[in-house]
């Protein structure tokens, strides 16, 4: 490898704004708000001084959020596939590593005046995959040399794909919401089948969430919960009052059982034990004054706790 970069004179780290222009009302999360609060954690978890990315439009990687530069050389960056490190990265749908980039030859090197202008020695780039298709990439990247093990590796892959969670959901919120926009005006009930998916997807979400430590992501996910939920309001009778506060794991667990699980399908689902699952059960059943799980997921959905 070659050497490394001069060290630059220190001056006020910075964070992209970029990603403000890319976001419509505040109580709708973007994508671009997603891969922003995942370029920020590469900084906070990697301990790498800088962290950028951005997501796929038009077959090129846009990148919108950039946290720690210490420049603006990444500013607007444009990567296409199979060029640079990121767009490797992309094509391949593998992390890629230069640990000298400047001397890396397995890449080209298009993008030198923006990571050289910066400062970067080392750079690792993760795509970030959802469905099998790669829909961005984020880059860490040190001022020096840096060796990229477990540390840095491990805490990457984990903000990859919890981004990619993330927008796997939103996609298929998403999804839901133009079928629910395209249902004939004559009927608003949703068909049985698009049904019976908006309460798989919702039970996933819960599934997921339940696993998530990161108060912020746990925080947009109940968003998207509530935009699930709230997909089925209109092709339903009005909901009825009720007095009842469920806890969050009596939710999780009715959402689980409103599929038709079982007891021990719930716990592995929900990486509890059977004896737990029921007993959130009983409390869900007594709080909803119903004598069956059946009527206890019939009185949840007339209240709007479940879709």
């Amino acid at each position: 490898m070659g050497a490394s970069l001069p060290h630059h004179a220190p001056v006020p780290e910075r964070s992209s704004s970029g990603v403000r222009a890319a976001v419509g009302a505040p109580d709708e999360l973007s994508d671009a708000q997603a891969l922003d609060h995942a370029v920020a954690e590469l900084v906070r978890r990697t301990r790498f001084p800088v962290a950028f990315g951005g997501l796929v439009l038009d077959g090129a990687i846009h990148v919108t959020s950039i946290h720690g530069a210490r420049t603006h050389s990444l500013d607007g960056l444009v990567v296409e596939q199979a060029r640079g490190l990121g767009g490797r990265a992309l094509i391949e749908k593998r992390p890629r590593l230069a640990i000298d980039y400047r001397s890396a030859r397995s890449i080209t090197h298009d993008y030198d005046r923006a990571v050289l202008g910066e400062g970067i020695a080392t750079l690792f780039a993760v795509p970030i995959l959802v469905s099998g298709r790669a829909r961005g990439v984020i880059y860490c990247g040190s001022w020096a040399e840096a060796p990229v093990g477990d540390v840095v590796a491990r805490p990457a892959f984990a903000v990859a794909d919890e981004l990619s969670s993330e927008l796997r959901i939103r996609d298929e919120v998403q999804r839901r919401l133009a079928l629910a926009r395209a249902m004939p005006g004559v009927s608003p009930a949703l068909p049985a089948a698009a049904q019976e998916g908006l309460r798989e997807t919702y039970a996933e979400l819960r599934s997921i969430s339940a696993l998530v430590s990161d108060p912020a992501i746990r925080a947009r996910l109940d968003r998207l919960e509530q935009r699930v939920a709230a997909l089925s309001s209109d092709a339903v009778e009005p909901l009825a009052e009720l007095d009842v506060r469920l806890s969050p794991r009596e939710v999780d667990v009715l959402a689980c059982a409103a599929l038709g699980s079982t007891n021990a399908e719930i716990a592995a689902t929900l990486d509890l034990k059977e004896g737990t699952v029921k007993s959130y059960l009983q409390s869900a059943m007594a709080k909803l004054d119903a004598s069956t799980r059946h009527a206890a997921v019939v009185m949840a959905r007339r209240a709007g706790i479940l879709p």
